[in-house]
């Protein structure tokens, strides 16, 4: 099943950070398979505190719950699943190869050519985030790496990769094509005033 995956940043809710768990609980609720909390701002005990806040609201949803390279916060609250960012996946495959964060959980990554989407795979990532896909508001003035990119970093690796970058309901379709395992959204679910009707267009969009 394509997965539909929500990446949070609680500044881009309408009416602003007061409403996060509110729009959690809707995004939570409209079909999606994951939700992995981004929020690089926080500080470790700010994040930890959000941690168990959304991830109670996934719990209630059956929903996946990922937390966002704080490993220390993860083993902290037994999270299953982790995300990290490039430079910090990099880093704990270098200094811990052995017995590393990688291991421990179900580790993702987020990737940007080829070359790093072999490595993550060859050092434990269990999938990646490979992005950005095309143009976004998130990454103004930069060209989207497109959709041969998405589907070299498929091709080149065993584990499921997941699309990222203005994916919407007109080229969600063509992502499927590439071999990805779903899509990841940001803004268009964190200032969707209804979620679940958002999830249904694109669902409505995937090869049957």
């Amino acid at each position: 099943m394509f997965e539909i995956i929500a990446v949070t940043n609680r500044r881009l809710c309408i009416g602003g950070e007061k409403n996060f768990l509110n729009q959690i609980e809707a995004i939570a609720a409209a079909g999606i398979n994951a939700v992995i909390l981004r929020e690089k701002d926080l500080s470790p005990q700010e994040y930890e505190a959000l941690v168990k806040e959304v991830s109670r609201i996934c719990t209630e949803k059956n929903v996946r719950f990922i937390p966002h390279s704080v490993t220390v916060v993860a083993q902290n609250l037994g999270c299953k699943y982790l995300h990290l960012t490039w430079d910090i996946f990099k880093d704990i495959a270098q200094s811990h190869p052995a017995s590393s964060s990688i291991s421990r959980y179900r580790a993702g990554v987020s990737v940007h050519s080829i070359e790093d989407a072999r490595y993550a795979a060859e050092k434990g990532a269990a999938y990646l985030i490979a992005g950005h896909v095309f143009e976004t508001d998130c990454k103004k003035g930069l060209e989207g790496r497109g959709l041969e990119f998405l589907s070299g970093v498929c091709e080149a690796v065993k584990i499921p990769v997941y699309g990222i970058g203005g994916i919407t309901g007109h080229n969600i379709a063509a992502v499927t094509k590439t071999g990805a395992s779903g899509a990841c959204l940001m803004s268009s679910l964190m200032q969707s005033t209804n979620p679940a009707d958002l999830v249904r267009g694109l669902r409505a969009r995937l090869p049957g």
